[in-house]
């Protein structure tokens, strides 16, 4: 078995030099290609420019991988609602990303600490964690 990312110049010699050989798609290049291509929704300048893209990528995948057209076209307007706030925020608040880092942070600072005196001396690591990603 030979796994390739979908270069037509390679498939075409696969198909002539081995053409017995299985010849494995790569997973992370054919979705890669759909997600990237779905960045340019939450990349557009504003909300109304976002759903063309979105509508723009939702008719070249929908029959590739319908399940995550649906997914997106499901929750669009809320994937959305951080169009509503200064551009500043936008990278910040459009995911979880820098909540769920937070919390792994969190989590690798209070593990070694095998007791806390009292709430409050937790409290504090934690707020002094969380201050600094922030």
């Amino acid at each position: 078995m030979i796994v390739s990312d979908g270069s037509k110049g390679l498939e075409n010699a696969l198909e002539i030099i081995y053409p017995r050989v299985l010849h494995q798609r790569c997973w992370r290049h054919k979705i890669g290609e759909c997600v990237e291509e779905a960045k340019r929704i939450y990349q557009a300048k504003n909300k109304k420019e976002a759903v063309k893209i979105y509508w723009e990528w939702a008719k070249k995948w929908r029959e590739k991988v319908p399940k995550a057209v649906n997914c997106l076209e499901k929750d669009l307007g809320k994937l959305l609602y951080f169009y509503k706030f200064p551009r500043a925020h936008w990278k910040h608040i459009r995911t979880t990303n820098i909540l769920e880092r937070a919390f792994r942070e969190v989590r690798r600072r209070v593990r070694p600490i095998s007791c806390f005196t009292n709430p409050e001396s937790c409290e504090r690591v934690i707020h002094g964690v969380i201050s600094n990603l922030i």
